[in-house]
């Protein structure tokens, strides 16, 4: 499986994800910089976390016209696996991968903490590893505040593609029906607030991100299997 991992002017978690890919998965992960009109060659696209061209006018908003976001859009529909973190959901958002918007927090705070996820959909090609239902991964955001409308969320609880929500009543942004992550329709694009890439080793606080990269490397081998 070949990974990148996109790099945008202001992008600060894109390393963490290139060491989250080898340190789960023994394999490279190339930087992309963001002017790269070609991703043919990658199987898993990461849209890494950070503030891409510093979330001017809001955040995601210019990143989605980027030469390598239109390259991911039509690997995405090509079947390429890709995983929008943080920054990268809102940006996913933005392009139209995925449905709805993220806001400001509600509270109007910056919130970096562990949470408590559960695991909504366990069956999807990012989950399938996940042996548990409630996962302990950490944010940093100010503007994770997922919104769809009353209609677009029976829509997405309809095709189960609520994938992560936050497990405590109280979500730490105000987001619609507690929502943390969500999949597409065709299950092969994953946007999430958390970071899992920095839930890969004991001393970062959790392992329970490690059960996301194998879910996808599992399922891309069982794509591939002959």
């Amino acid at each position: 499986m070949n990974c990148a991992v996109l790099q945008f002017p202001g992008s600060n978690c894109d390393q963490d994800a290139v060491k989250a890919v080898a340190g789960t998965l023994s394999l490279k992960a190339d930087l992309v910089w963001h002017e790269t009109a070609d991703l043919n060659a990658y199987d898993l696209i990461i849209v890494p976390g950070g503030f891409s061209y510093g979330d001017y006018l809001r955040a995601g908003a210019i990143a989605r016209f980027s030469k390598a976001m239109q390259a991911t859009v039509a690997a995405a529909e090509r079947g390429a696996y890709v995983l929008g973190i943080c920054n990268g959901f809102q940006i996913l958002t933005e392009a139209g991968l995925l449905p709805g918007a993220l806001r400001r927090n509600d509270h109007r705070q910056f919130r970096c903490d562990m949470v408590e996820l559960e695991v909504v959909n366990g069956a999807t090609d990012f989950t399938r590893a996940y042996e548990k239902a409630r996962v302990t991964i950490p944010i940093a955001h100010g503007e994770g505040n997922y919104y769809v409308d009353d209609e677009m969320l029976k829509r997405l609880e309809e095709n189960q593609q609520i994938v992560f929500r936050y497990a405590s009543e109280q979500s730490p942004n105000g987001s619609v029906a507690n929502i943390a992550g969500v999949i597409n329709e065709r299950g092969n694009v994953l946007g999430m607030m958390p970071h899992p890439e920095r839930a890969v080793s004991e001393r970062l606080g959790s392992t329970d991100g490690i059960s996301l990269f194998r879910s996808i490397l599992t399922s891309w081998r069982d794509g591939h299997a002959s």
